[in-house]
């Protein structure tokens, strides 16, 4: 991750988060490979993209454990206030955030959190961000946008990262190369560590054993590839599955529907 942090969070006027309006909006577009290095905001953030796919990425912390979300535009991220993270562009991105002034952001997790986008949420999202700052005076669409966040199914698609020096090389190799399908002892040299420390550590720091923390690793890249239109069977096979079906399996067991409906919902 980049590390130019924002030693402060922005406190520009409308932005900040106790103050000025209830949901502040901002359209920018970006070129693919295109970076927003690591940054914070007073306000908790809603990033999404209504076209294109963003890589986000926060780093562990003596408060916040690290992760990964790949977010496409049949999802958003929910960022909250003053959290660090990181954006990278897969391809050409257009990004629609939304900032939640804290008093109408409580009821949003207080840690990174992926929501399905709804076509409604996904039109009001478009539509508050292209209106005049002052132009929902009378506040229906804030509130209307504020109801389909609260009832907004949330998505386990998190990948955390971990602290440990080794257990992080190890991690990040594997995501580099999400076709690997190397067995832990082998991969334990890369780390530098035995096979029982790093089990251990991926119990003891992610929650999550080895084989679960790939398989969700494996579903984030799966996630970006669908989405950029790659055929099933391809990201099957690429991801290092023996067959379509396998993978099919994995993705429904961790989703609830097949890759095809799943991107239906958004």
């Amino acid at each position: 991750m980049p590390k130019n942090i924002e030693a402060r969070p922005s406190l520009e006027s409308g932005r900040n988060a106790r103050s000025g309006r209830p949901i502040t909006a901002l359209q920018t577009d970006y070129a693919a490979g295109e970076i927003l290095q690591a940054h914070r905001h007073a306000r908790g953030q809603l990033i999404y993209a209504s076209h294109g796919i963003m890589t986000v990425t926060t780093e562990s912390s003596a408060k916040h454990l690290g992760g990964a979300w790949v977010v496409p535009p049949s999802q958003a991220l929910w960022m909250p206030p003053r959290r660090i993270h990181a954006i990278r562009m897969d391809g050409k991105v257009a990004m629609r955030t939304l900032y939640l002034r804290d008093d109408i952001g409580r009821f949003m997790s207080d840690a990174p959190q992926v929501l399905a986008i709804s076509p409604l949420l996904r039109e009001l999202i478009l539509r508050i961000t292209t209106l005049a700052p002052r132009a929902d005076r009378g506040g229906h669409m804030t509130a209307l946008i504020l109801e389909e966040l609260s009832t907004a199914p949330r998505l386990e698609l998190r990948l955390p990262m971990p602290r440990d020096a080794r257990l992080l090389r190890l991690c990040r190799t594997l995501l580099e190369r999400p076709d690997n399908a190397q067995k832990l002892p082998k991969l334990a040299r890369i780390a530098g560590a035995s096979t029982r420390n790093l089990s251990r550590l991926f119990q003891a720091e992610l929650g999550m054993s080895f084989t679960a923390w790939r398989r969700q690793a494996r579903l984030l890249e799966a996630l970006r590839r669908l989405t950029e239109g790659a055929p099933v069977t391809t990201v099957a096979l690429d991801l290092g599955y023996a067959t379509p079906s396998a993978f099919t399996y994995m993705f429904r067991r961790a989703l609830g529907v097949v890759p095809s409906r799943f991107f239906q919902t958004g």
